[in-house]
């Protein structure tokens, strides 16, 4: 997890709010943002892989976490998500993952359909740089790419925030 204080200042999650962690993994942003959204608020956690969400969920029973609800679902696919209930969606380090070009039209019209009027989407990826670890650099986008591929979907970008060798990209609905 990149610096939660950094990033989850960022986020200005409230209690009460509806957040969705879109590609989980271990859920560490999902269990840090529970605690941030309190009981009257819900973490959905969402990963492709059924093992990640089945350990995450065992994770939650074991702290006696009651407001995340996990669901293997892959970010390709029409998320399992009401419409416009969503807060804040974060994606860490996923995009670079994806053939984005291919599944930017499902993607990216679900997260619209799902946030709130007032949501923000917040999107961590590796700087589009060459370093000696992470995925190559063509599989990098840059904040201004991401802005400029997410515009024809009604977003737009609030701010970027440096996180050493990654940055996050907010943006809001249009």
């Amino acid at each position: 997890m990149h610096d939660p204080e950094v990033v989850f200042r960022e986020l200005k999650i409230r209690e009460g709010y509806t957040f969705l962690d879109l590609g989980c993994g271990a859920g560490d942003y999902s269990i840090q943002a529970s605690k941030m959204v309190g009981d009257s608020g819900i973490v959905y956690a969402l990963d492709k892989w059924k093992e990640t969400t089945e350990s995450l969920e065992k994770e939650v029973h074991h702290q006696g976490i009651k407001n995340i609800q996990t669901k293997a679902s892959s970010i390709e696919d029409p998320l399992p998500i009401d419409d416009h209930c969503v807060d804040v969606c974060l994606i860490s380090t996923v995009l670079h993952t994806l053939d984005l070009h291919q599944c930017k039209d499902v993607l990216f019209n679900e997260i619209h359909r799902i946030l709130k009027k007032d949501g923000r989407v917040a999107i961590i990826e590796c700087k589009k740089i060459d370093t000696p670890f992470g995925p190559p650099k063509s599989n990098r986008w840059s904040p201004n790419e991401l802005e400029e591929i997410m515009a024809p979907y009604g977003f737009k970008k609030i701010k970027d925030v440096e996180l050493g060798y990654n940055y996050m990209i907010l943006l809001s609905i249009e």
